[in-house]
């Protein structure tokens, strides 16, 4: 998690618009039945909710010049909040101090792109996904391969982080590929940009951010589309409560499925990932 928030720190702050944001239709992601009706919570033990995050981590969260925070985590949280009618106030702490924070009761909520993994469940709860991180391959513009199926990419070389999940992915279902590896997902980019690959495989939403940077020159683009095998790449990202903090925890999958149905999240989304990594 650590190499893959600090990556997509850098992007973002190496992002400029670019012709693969004007030729790539981004569509959010969707994880709520649009027609399901939704029973609201008891909400009458629940005053307020003390949301935590951190402000170093865009587009999810980070501080604006004048300080306040921002980011599509801040905002997904302010909707909830909107849709439950409760007052709610964003605190900003260390990563690495949210989940003791909500243990101990300085707040109520965590909306810091909390990935939802074994390890992370045995400290906290969590609300169904609001985001995955999928992976997915990228190959250069004047690329010739018909897809990024096994069968397209046997013999073909595919530039990937070392010692990741997307490693050992590739090395399971993609055999007869020969994999490249680099110490980090930066430099495997670096790799297929400058024609050393065939193919770079990674995470979906970090690829994202690098094709509508000016790092990426307008030199790649995605090639089919995302793999989400749960075994190599997670549940997805929650929202996290205390352990057993079920009434929190319902009356946050309510709002965001009634944020969902009413079209907000979707506005948000796209809001901050005009290229989307689905």
């Amino acid at each position: 998690m650590t190499s893959f928030r600090s990556a997509l720190v850098f992007l973002l702050l190496a992002a400029a618009p670019s012709r693969a944001a004007e030729t790539t239709n981004a569509t959010a992601p969707s994880f709520w039945d649009p027609s399901r009706k939704i029973e609201k919570p008891d909400l009458s033990a629940i005053k307020q909710i003390r949301f935590l995050t951190e402000d170093d981590f865009p587009p999810f969260d980070f501080a604006l010049p004048d300080g306040t925070i921002a980011g599509f985590n801040v905002d997904l949280a302010r909707a909830i909040c909107e849709e439950l009618e409760l007052p709610c106030t964003i605190q900003r702490r260390r990563w690495d101090t949210l989940a003791a924070a909500l243990d101990e009761n300085a707040g109520d909520a965590a909306i810091a792109s909390f990935a939802i993994t074994a390890e992370t469940r045995k400290k906290m709860d969590f609300t169904a996904p609001y985001y995955t991180t999928p992976g997915r391959f990228v190959t250069r513009t004047d690329s010739t391969l018909p897809g990024a199926a096994p069968e397209a990419l046997a013999d073909r070389t595919i530039a990937v982080a070392a010692d990741s999940a997307h490693e050992a992915y590739l090395r399971k279902f993609f055999p007869k590929s020969t994999l490249a590896t680099y110490p980090t997902a930066q430099q495997a980019r670096t790799a297929l940009k400058e024609g050393r690959a065939h193919a770079m495989f990674g995470d979906a939403i970090s690829l994202a951010f690098w094709l509508n940077g000016a790092d990426a020159a307008d030199c790649c683009m995605f090639k089919d589309g995302p793999y989400s095998d749960p075994n190599f790449f997670g549940d997805g990202v929650g929202v996290a409560v205390k352990k057993n903090n079920i009434a929190l925890r319902r009356a946050l999958d309510y709002a965001l499925a009634r944020v969902a149905q009413k079209g907000v999240y979707a506005e948000l989304y796209l809001k901050y990932f005009p290229l989307g990594p689905y």
